[in-house]
């Protein structure tokens, strides 16, 4: 055949390869999710297999194991008992709450570990929803960011470096940056969640934390799935109010939310490989159906090449080990 250009001959051996590859995965690019609770007892989750509910102790141990193999980044999701979850949610802003003990036990023992902490009232709120609920089943937008503002100071006052609003009210992190800001705490980055859809894919999630809402759906704040300009929009307003980072979540089934934001934005992109991925994954590769390691580091290639920076996932210390085989 008479072929001049022959596209094949850039991928004749493994070093050519690794000449031209586009896409590169590092455990830099990696944030491991912490599941805490109280109490002495770390406790398997039923609902995501081969993760793990911590106690503080627990913890450390496993961001120690983590730190071996370079990943050094963790955001935090608490267990609130049921006896203290509230309508008001009071426990968020707990100064001797679990998440501002589980902060100064990591930074005492680790000092240069990076704390990202999610900012949100669902552990906490007796109706499990991520803002206030009024007694009609609104969720009230400006009186749940005034208790958010509440929660971050908590925990940038407890040595958190990143603050993480998840809960998708409306022009929560223009009040976030200015409550921060107030209190001599300008430096706290905020990782906005920007396009955090109302999906399926977090069912897994909410049995490991028991956080499901008592009633109703999320679908008044989380985004609706088959929107794309929307996020969009949320990007443009996140970063006109000072977020310093953006997240889309899902992660996988919204890698085309990833490239469009990474189009409009200069500011760096977070996706969230969340619970639902991670146990589809697990359950096709505990029945014999796919190479657990080739799709664990596919799927993450893949969110990068879609534009994230970094990636929030389960996998983290797992794929960081083969990443350094």
């Amino acid at each position: 055949m008479n072929l001049p250009i022959r596209p094949r001959r850039n991928r004749r051996t493994p070093s050519i390869r690794g000449l031209v590859r586009e896409t590169t995965l590092t455990a830099e690019h990696l944030i491991l999710p912490l599941f805490i609770q109280e109490g002495a007892a770390d406790e398997a989750i039923d609902s995501m297999p081969g993760c793990t509910r911590w106690s503080l102790h627990g913890m450390l141990g496993e961001i120690g194991r983590c730190r071996a193999v370079g990943v050094n980044t963790f955001v935090l999701f608490p267990r609130i008992a049921e006896e203290l979850k509230t309508p008001m949610a009071e426990e968020a802003w707990n100064p001797e709450g679990l998440v501002p003990r589980a902060i100064r036990a990591i930074k005492l023992k680790f000092p240069d570990a990076c704390v990202v902490t999610d900012v949100a009232l669902d552990p906490y709120n007796a109706d499990g929803h991520d803002g206030l609920v009024a007694e009609d089943g609104r969720i009230l937008n400006d009186q749940t960011v005034i208790a958010l503002c509440r929660q971050a100071l908590c925990h940038a006052q407890a040595g958190s470096d990143i603050i993480s609003p998840s809960d998708m009210m409306d022009g929560r992190v223009g009040a976030l940056r200015q409550a921060l800001d107030q209190e001599a705490f300008s430096e706290i980055a905020i990782l906005s969640y920007t396009a955090k859809y109302a999906s399926a894919y977090y069912g897994p999630f909410r049995g490991a934390l028991d956080s499901a809402p008592k009633a109703g759906d999320k679908k008044t704040y989380q985004m609706d799935p088959a929107n794309a300009r929307e996020a969009e929009r949320e990007a443009a307003l996140d970063a006109a109010e000072g977020a310093d980072m953006l997240m889309v979540k899902p992660a996988g089934p919204y890698l085309d939310i990833i490239h469009r934001l990474r189009q409009q934005t200069a500011l760096p992109i977070a996706a969230y490989q969340v619970s639902g991925e991670y146990l589809m994954i697990k359950s096709a590769a505990a029945s014999g159906w796919v190479n657990e390691k080739a799709v664990i580091m596919e799927s993450l290639i893949g969110i990068r090449r879609a534009g994230a920076d970094f990636i929030l996932t389960y996998f983290a210390r797992q794929a960081a080990e083969w990443l350094k085989e």
